[in-house]
Formats: C-alpha cells, sequence, structure tokens
C-alpha cells in the first residue's frame, strides 16, 4: 500500500513553482500579516491611552498606564495567543487544517472590531473591555501559527519548501511595517484636522476629544487584511497530506491535488480492488514512549529554542525608548500633544521596521533552502550573543551622545540577525520535523513556549532592568539588576540558544515523510508482502 499512499504525496514534493504556491503564501501570509499588526499595533498607542485616561491634574508630565495596566494591555494578546496556539494546534490535527483555519481568522476579525469599541464609563472599565477583547484576539492568532506553518509545508515541494514557510511568516514584517504607517496617516489626518498645543502649554488642551477615536481606529483596521482572504481560505482544499495520512481517504487526496496541481493522479486504491484506507504503521501517540524515543530530542529543541529566541527578542521594547530618545526620534513627552507623540512613535517603530525587521527576513527566506535551517539558525544566534556582549561590556561608553550613533547600529543588526537568523527558523522546523497526525500539535506547543518566553522577555526584564538606584526607577516600579547587567543576561540567553539548536535537526531538500519517520511504513508494507523464500525472495518495489 506504501506505493499509492505515496504518489500524491510524490507529486507534492516534486511539483514545480506554480501559482497555486504563491497563492496559499498569500492566503497563508495575509494571516500573518494580521497577527503582526495586531500584536505590535499596540505598544503605538499605549501612550495615547494614558494621556486619555489616566491624567493627572498638576502633573508635570503626561498621564502614563500604571505599570500593571500596561503589562496587562500589552501582554494579554501573548497569553490568549499561547492558549490558543496549543488549542487550535492540537484541534488542527483531529478535524483538519481547513475546518479550523476558518475559526481562528474569524475570531481575529471579531475580536479587532471589538477591540476598537472597547467601552465603559470609568479608565478601570475601558481597560477592561480592551483586555478582554485582545485576550480573544490573542486567541485566534495563537490558531493561526500551528495551522499556517502545517498547510504550507504540506502544500510546498521539498525544494523550495524552506522559502514558502518562510515567506508566510516574513508577512509580520509588513504587518509590523503597515501598522506604522497607518498610525502615521491617521495621526497626521486628526493633527491637521484638530490642533492642539504641546503638554507644557496646555496640559488638558495637548490631548483633543478626538484622539479616543485615533486609537480605536488604528485596532480596527486590523480586520480588514484578515475578513479579505477569508472567502480564499475556505475555497482552499484541505492538504494532500492530511487526508491521505491522517483521515487515511487516497482517493480525495488524489482528487484535490489533481485540481490544485493541474495533473492527473491516478487512485490505484480503485485500480487494484483494494481499500482506500492507508495502513498506518505508526499509530504513536504524542506521550507514548516511541514518540519520545524518535522524536524528544527534536520537540526539546523546536521549544527550547523558540522560547530563548523569544525572551532576547521581546526584551528590545526595553531599549527603544532610550535609543528614540537619543536619536531624537522621539522628543520629551511634555514637548508635544498627544497627536504628535503617536506620530514619533508610529516614525521611529516604521523606520526601524523597514531598515531592520523587513529585510532580515527576506534573506532568510532568500537564502534557507540554499545554507539550510540549522546553519542560519546557529548562525542567528551567535551573532545575537556577540552584538548583545558588545552592547553590555562597554554599556558606559554607548551611554555618551557621541556613541549613541554606534549603539542604534548594534541594536539594529542584533534584530536583524533575529530575523536573518532564529526567529524565522524556529517557526519553519517544527511544521517539517513532526508525523502529519501530530504535526500541527508540535507546532503549537513549540509556538506557545515561544510565547512563554515572549512574556519573560517582555515583561520580566521590564521589572528587571529597572536601575539599581531606587531613586531613578520608573515610577511604580521597585529596583532591578539594571540595563546593563539584563544585556548580559540576554547575552548568555542567546548562547543557550545557539547549544539548544544542536538538537535540531536539518531539513533541507527532505520530504516531510523522511524527516518524521513516516518512509517507515513503507518498510514494513514491504516485509508484509516479501515472498517465500524459495519464491527468489523479492520484496514488492516501492
Amino acid at each position: 500500500m506504501a506505493r499509492e499512499q505515496l504518489q500524491v504525496l510524490n507529486a507534492l514534493d516534486v511539483a514545480k513553482t506554480q501559482w497555486y504556491h504563491f497563492t496559499a503564501i498569500i492566503i497563508a501570509g495575509m494571516g500573518f500579516f494580521t497577527d503582526a499588526y495586531d500584536l505590535f499595533c499596540i505598544s503605538l498607542v499605549t501612550k495615547l491611552l494614558g494621556r486619555i485616561y489616566y491624567h493627572v491634574d498638576g502633573a508635570e508630565k503626561p498621564g502614563t498606564l500604571p505599570p500593571n495596566v500596561s503589562a496587562a494591555v500589552n501582554g494579554v494578546a501573548f497569553c490568549g495567543t499561547l492558549a490558543g496556539q496549543l488549542f487550535f494546534g492540537w484541534l488542527g490535527d483531529k478535524m483538519g487544517r481547513k475546518r479550523v483555519y476558518g475559526m481562528t481568522l474569524m475570531m481575529m476579525v471579531l475580536c479587532s472590531v471589538a477591540s476598537g469599541l472597547s467601552f465603559g464609563h470609568t479608565p478601570k472599565s475601558v481597560m477592561a473591555t480592551l483586555c478582554f477583547f485582545r485576550f480573544w484576539l490573542g486567541f485566534g492568532i495563537g490558531g493561526d501559527y500551528p495551522l499556517s506553518a502545517t498547510i504550507m509545508s504540506e502544500y510546498a515541494n521539498k525544494k523550495t519548501r524552506g522559502a514558502f514557510i518562510a515567506a508566510v511568516f516574513a508577512m509580520q514584517g509588513f504587518g509590523i511595517l503597515a501598522g506604522g504607517l497607518f498610525a502615521i496617516i491617521v495621526s497626521i489626518a486628526f493633527k491637521t484636522q484638530f490642533s492642539a498645543p504641546s503638554y507644557e502649554v496646555d496640559p488638558i488642551g495637548s490631548t483633543v476629544p478626538q484622539a479616543d477615536f485615533v486609537w480605536r481606529i488604528i485596532l480596527m483596521v486590523g480586520a480588514l487584511p484578515a475578513g479579505m482572504t477569508y472567502y480564499w481560505r475556505m475555497k482552499m482544499p484541505e492538504t494532500a497530506r492530511y487526508t491521505a495520512l491522517v483521515a487515511k481517504n487516497m482517493k480525495q487526496a488524489a482528487s484535490d491535488m489533481s485540481k490544485v496541481l493541474q495533473v492527473e493522479i491516478e487512485d490505484e486504491t480503485e485500480k487494484k480492488g483494494q481499500s482506500s484506507d492507508v495502513k498506518n504503521a505508526n499509530t504513536f501517540g504524542l506521550f507514548s514512549k516511541e514518540f519520545m524515543k524518535r522524536h524528544g530530542l527534536h520537540l526539546l529543541g523546536t521549544t527550547s529554542t523558540w522560547f530563548l529566541l523569544d525572551i532576547a527578542f521581546y526584551s528590545q521594547n526595553l531599549f527603544q525608548k532610550d535609543i528614540f530618545s537619543a536619536i531624537g526620534w522621539i522628543p520629551n513627552a511634555k514637548s508635544m500633544n498627544a497627536l504628535e507623540e503617536v506620530y514619533k512613535i508610529a516614525r521611529a517603530q516604521t523606520l526601524i521596521a523597514l531598515f531592520s525587521t523587513v529585510p532580515g527576513y527576506w534573506f532568510t527566506v532568500a537564502l534557507i533552502d540554499r545554507i539550510g535551517r540549522f546553519a542560519i539558525q546557529l548562525m542567528g544566534f551567535f551573532f545575537m550573543t556577540v552584538f548583545m556582549f558588545a552592547l553590555a561590556i562597554p554599556y558606559n561608553h554607548w551611554t555618551h551622545k557621541e556613541n549613541r550613533i554606534g549603539f542604534v547600529a548594534m541594536y539594529s543588526l542584533t534584530f536583524f540577525f533575529a530575523n536573518f537568523g532564529p526567529n524565522a527558523t524556529t517557526f519553519v522546523v517544527p511544521a517539517e520535523i513532526f508525523p502529519a497526525r501530530l504535526r500541527s500539535t508540535c507546532h503549537g506547543i513549540s509556538a506557545a513556549s515561544g510565547k512563554l518566553g515572549a512574556m519573560v522577555g517582555a515583561f520580566g526584564f521590564l521589572y528587571l532592568a529597572q536601575n539599581q538606584d531606587k531613586s531613578k526607577v520608573d515610577a511604580g516600579y521597585s529596583a532591578g539588576i539594571g540595563v546593563r547587567n539584563s544585556l548580559i543576561v540576554l547575552g548568555v540567553v542567546n548562547f543557550l540558544g545557539m547549544l539548544f539548536t544542536f538538537l535540531v535537526p536539518e531539513s533541507k531538500g527532505k520530504s516531510l515523510e523522511e524527516m518524521s519517520g513516516e518512509n517507515e511504513e513503507e518498510e514494513s508494507d514491504q516485509v508484509e508482502l516479501e515472498q517465500p523464500s524459495g519464491y527468489n525472495n523479492r520484496t514488492v518495489p516501492v
């Protein structure tokens, strides 16, 4: 039976790059575009939320979100994402990729709109409803991680599979870029229409009432790109690997892929009068000894590297305000009005995305199938370690005004090598190395581990990096270990990521069945079909 099982899958593996590949990249990629827009756009409006809802009469500086509220608003979507990655990853293996794919998209669309409609008479109630809707937004986003990666890996040919999966993930960069650009457009439009003095001139008048619409519009627009691709997601057939290897319907798999590839794929099961159900020799589950023996170290490798990477990647928020202020991109808050501050923050993040984030992603797309996942991930962690230590050890040198440009360059290179490195490969590899019936689940577990690291990076280090001198800490925080020591810790984290990379196998140029060990089912079929020893002792060829 192995021959029938592999014919349709082999057709996918050796297929030339066709229009349907690019269609799949766009359909799956627009989900990631929306994911990145929704997750990162909140950082563009948190300062504005502080000015609108937490203004204190007579205060020297504009209102800011209290530490616990700021952590909740910024972090609740991460909590939802972690839960969604685990739940929808599991559901994608149980119900099929396509059926679950539409659910995640609708949840993202509805919750994006609902986030912008957050209501209440008090600041507390507005923030509570915003956090509620952003949790469920994150839950939908979480489902997109394992499903998009798994669908793309199961559709792709083995020659360019890495580039296709990485291209889906690279749409994140455009989502971040679009968020910044849209915030610039909205803030300029409102600033032109409703002029206001700076905070130091008129504390109350610096935040015009119409500013409340700005953050709502920015959050709600995230629903548009996702909504535009819903129809096309529903039109995609189930992946052949799920239909053949998990649902065990060879006839349907051959029919679906004949339409997609526009070639005739013969259903040999019918021709030979055999059952179309594929015998699956490997039926071990996720928590079995057999899984631990075959893939236990692989799962440890994918979860640990994604966890460590996201600690470093999401801790970048620690240094952005210092960097942006140092190079004059963001002036002192009291010298601006509310809308001007949104514009300056959005402009700074857009420039970082344009020159550091986006290029890194596309370097990975261009080179991942040439130099391999392992080499890119190892190189990325290595350079992140080098640049973190280069920032940390002479940290006092970088704080002098004349050296700030060097600090910015080092900082940008750190995150260039995160994207041209483990930030992309940790997404690609879990979609390639596990069996089809556990692929989405294992990718979800790996991604959830990453989001746990993101929470440590974004919030653990926010407290840890506070000044050791209690008189110099930010309002509402206690003393920490300081920025320099935090950078040293992050350098160690990156070094550990480099070591754990050795647990992850190279999948370049190999079929998914080779990587997952599902080809061993062929061998068991061969043994079963072996002739008696007196009959030339030959096996049926596969």
